[in-house]
C-alpha cells in the first residue's frame, strides 16, 4: 500500500520505518525540515532501538522517503497516518493545534484528489475529538463527506518507548475505530500479518481504549507502590509480594474484576481494604491510591441511588440483593444501603432474591438479618412476579440468571435500572437504563 504519515516523532518515525520494512511505499510528511532531510539521507530522526536500521533499509531500498509537501503526499497515497503530538496544556486539556492544522491540510488536498483515500488518525486524542475536531475539518477544508469522499479511522498506538519497534510487531492487540467498513477493511490489510487480535469498533471506543490503557499502567505503578512502601515499612520484600501477586492469572491480572458496574461488597473486600489503609496510617504512610478505594466505591452507590430516583416515582422493587448472584450474604452489600437509603426516603419497596430465605438462613448472615436489619424481611416478595407487578423503578442489583428476561417483560412506562448488565444492551432513557453503558 501507499501510505504517507503526517508527523515524524516518536509514533510517525517508528510506523514509517516498520511499514516501509514491511514493503509498503512510505512517505513521511513534517514541517521540520531538519527531519524530513534525516529521512531522505537514511538517518532517523528519533533514539530508539532498531529503528535507524529500518529507516536506513527503506531509504536505501526506495520504500521511504519524506516531504514538507502535504498535497504531493496525499496525491501519490491510499492512505495518510495522523501521528502529530497531542501536549497537555496546563490544565491538563489537550492542544489540538497540530492536529487541526493536519486536518486542514489534508482536507484541501482532497478537494483535489480523485479516489478514496482514507484518514487514520494514531494520535492520542480524548473520546469525541473524532467526531468534534478530525471529521469536521476533513469536511470543511475538502468540501467531501467522510464515508463518501474519503474514509476515516482511528488507530491508537500501543508502542513503548526503548521496545517501539518490537512493540509495533508484537501488539497487544490491534484496535481500528472505524466510520465505514470500506475504510475499516483497507486500514485492517497493513496489519494483516500481525499475530494480535484485530478489533475493529466504532471511533469513540477506540479513542476512549487508549486512554483507559494508559490509565491503567499509571495506576498499576502506583498501586505497586504504595504496596511497596507498606512492605518496606514492615520489614517484607515489597518486590517478593508482588511477584506472587503478578503470577495469579484467574483474579489478579485478569478480566474477572474489570467489569463496569456497581459497587463492591461482601464480607472480604470493603473489610480488608480498611485494614490495610488503617495500617498504613498507623504507619504514617500517605497512601492516596489505596486510600481512595472506599470513597471512589461510595460514589459508586450515590451514582446507583440517584438513577434510581432521578424518574421521581415511589414505587421500586429490588431483584437480586445479596451482594453477589449465587450466595446469601447479604453483608456490606451495597444493594442493601441503597434499599436502606430509599427507605429513609419514603419509597414503597418490594425486594426478591431467591437465595435470600429467612428460613433457610443460619449463621451469621442470619444474625445479620435479624440484628441488624430486621426490616428488610418484611419487604421481600417470594417470585419476580410479584415485585414486577409492584414496582413502577424495577432494579436489577446482582447477575442472576433468572434475572435476564426482566428488561424484555417490564411493562409499558416501567423503567429498569441495571446495575450489572445482565443483558447486552444499551441504555435507553426511561425504559431500560445501564449504570455505566
Amino acid at each position: 500500500m501507499k501510505i504517507s504519515i503526517f508527523g515524524l516523532g516518536y509514533v510517525g518515525a517508528v510506523s514509517a520505518g516498520c511499514l516501509s520494512a514491511e514493503g509498503h511505499e512510505v512517505i513521511g510528511v513534517d514541517p521540520n525540515r531538519l527531519k524530513v532531510d534525516l529521512i531522505n539521507s537514511g538517518q532517523t530522526p528519533i533514539i530508539e532501538k532498531d529503528i535507524d536500521r529500518l529507516i536506513a533499509n527503506g531509504s536505501a531500498e526506495g520504500r521511504l522517503r519524506a516531504t514538507t509537501d502535504v498535497r504531493e503526499a496525499v496525491m501519490e497515497t491510499d492512505m495518510s497516518l495522523i501521528c502529530v503530538g497531542t501536549p497537555s496544556q496546563i490544565n491538563g486539556s489537550l492542544d489540538l493545534s497540530y492536529v487541526r492544522r493536519v486536518c486542514e491540510e489534508i482536507g484541501m488536498a482532497l478537494n483535489a484528489r480523485e479516489g478514496f483515500h482514507v484518514v487514520v488518525a494514531r494520535s492520542t486524542m480524548l473520546p469525541g475529538t473524532m467526531r468534534s475536531v478530525v471529521i469536521p475539518t476533513l469536511e470543511q477544508a475538502s468540501g467531501k463527506k467522510a464515508g463518501e469522499g474519503f474514509g476515516v479511522c482511528n488507530n491508537p498506538e500501543f508502542l513503548r518507548e526503548g521496545t517501539a519497534v518490537y512493540d509495533f510487531y508484537n501488539p497487544p492487540k490491534t484496535v481500528i475505530g472505524e466510520t465505514d467498513g470500506k475504510s475499516g477493511d483497507l486500514l485492517a490489510e497493513i496489519y494483516q500479518d500481525l499475530d494480535a487480535p484485530l478489533i475493529r469498533t466504532t471511533v469513540e471506543t477506540a479513542e476512549m481504549v487508549k486512554y483507559t490503557d494508559n490509565v491503567w499502567h499509571a495506576l498499576k505503578v502506583c498501586f505497586a507502590n504504595e504496596i511497596g512502601n507498606i512492605c518496606k515499612a514492615v520489614d517484607i520484600d515489597g518486590h517478593a509480594v508482588m511477584d506472587i501477586f503478578c503470577q495469579d492469572t484467574k483474579l489478579n491480572l485478569s478480566p474477572y474484576y474489570m467489569k463496569p458496574g456497581f459497587a463492591f461488597g461482601g464480607s472480604c473486600l470493603p473489610k480488608d481494604v480498611r485494614a490495610l489503609t488503617y495500617k498504613a496510617r498507623n504507619l504514617d504512610l500517605d497512601l492516596p491510591v489505596l486510600n481512595a478505594i472506599m470513597p471512589s466505591n461510595q460514589r459508586q452507590v450515590e451514582r446507583g441511588l440517584s438513577m434510581i430516583m432521578s424518574g421521581g416515582k415511589k414505587k421500586v422493587g429490588i431483584l437480586g440483593f445479596s451482594f453477589k448472584a449465587g450466595t446469601d450474604d447479604l453483608r456490606e452489600s451495597p444493594i442493601v444501603e441503597v434499599i436502606e437509603r430509599l427507605l429513609g426516603k419514603g419509597y414503597d419497596i418490594k425486594i426478591y432474591d431467591k437465595n435470600v430465605n429467612i428460613a433457610s438462613l443460619v449463621g451469621a448472615n442470619k444474625d445479620f438479618i435479624m440484628n441488624q436489619i430486621p426490616h428488610i424481611s418484611q419487604l421481600m416478595e417470594g417470585s419476580i412476579e410479584r415485585v414486577m407487578e409492584h414496582a413502577d423503578v424495577l432494579v436489577i442489583g446482582n447477575g442472576s440468571e433468572e434475572f435476564r428476561s426482566v428488561p424484555a417483560q417490564a411493562r409499558s412506562g416501567q423503567r429498569v435500572v441495571d446495575l450489572v448488565k445482565i443483558l447486552d444492551q444499551k441504555s435507553s432513557p426511561g425504559v431500560y437504563e445501564g449504570i455505566c453503558w
